[in-house]
């Protein structure tokens, strides 16, 4: 047990929550590709977050004036990424995980360089275990995919960049 080893449990919340079961989440973390976790059982509420992965929080109704959403790395990013910011995206209409294949063991949708028009299927964006066909609702090229599987995604953000016909 942990406390035999010389180390206790973590407080979290009302509970208590022992090393091992924190590691097990981590590794349930990873093979979802999930970068935050948070889960509350009876007394216990844990919230687990991956260094580097920058969750954006609303503001709060009284947030500091100076206070300014998170930028884009624009110095890590280069000449590439002033390019595709010039180029339209196709944006997620919901809220929920990114899918970019019917299956795990299915071939993506969409790659880079593959041309899509306005009815082709581009992704899955699944919000409350329903699995929801993202179509393109453009006509182009796809230029970038800007998420990985299984990535959480928000109403709005951009899930590829696309070069119009």
């Amino acid at each position: 047990m942990a406390d035999e080893q010389g180390t206790e449990g973590v407080e979290s919340g009302a509970g208590k929550v022992d090393l091992e079961t924190i590691r097990k989440l981590l590794t349930l973390m990873d093979e979802h590709g999930l970068a935050e976790l948070e889960i509350e059982h009876e007394d216990m509420a844990v919230r687990l977050r991956k260094a580097g992965h920058e969750v954006p929080a609303p503001a709060p109704a009284g947030a500091a004036p100076g206070a300014a959403p998170p930028a884009a790395p624009a110095a890590a990013a280069g000449e590439a990424e002033t390019e595709e910011e010039k180029l339209p995206t196709i944006d997620s209409p919901m809220v929920g995980t990114f899918y970019e294949a019917s299956s795990p063991e299915a071939d993506p949708f969409v790659r880079v360089g593959d041309r899509v028009d306005e009815s082709t299927v581009v992704c899955i964006v699944e919000a409350m275990k329903v699995f929801n066909e993202i179509r393109a609702e453009k006509s182009g090229t796809i230029e970038a995919v800007l998420l990985r599987n299984a990535e959480p995604v928000e109403f709005g953000q951009p899930l590829f960049v696309l070069r119009p016909d």
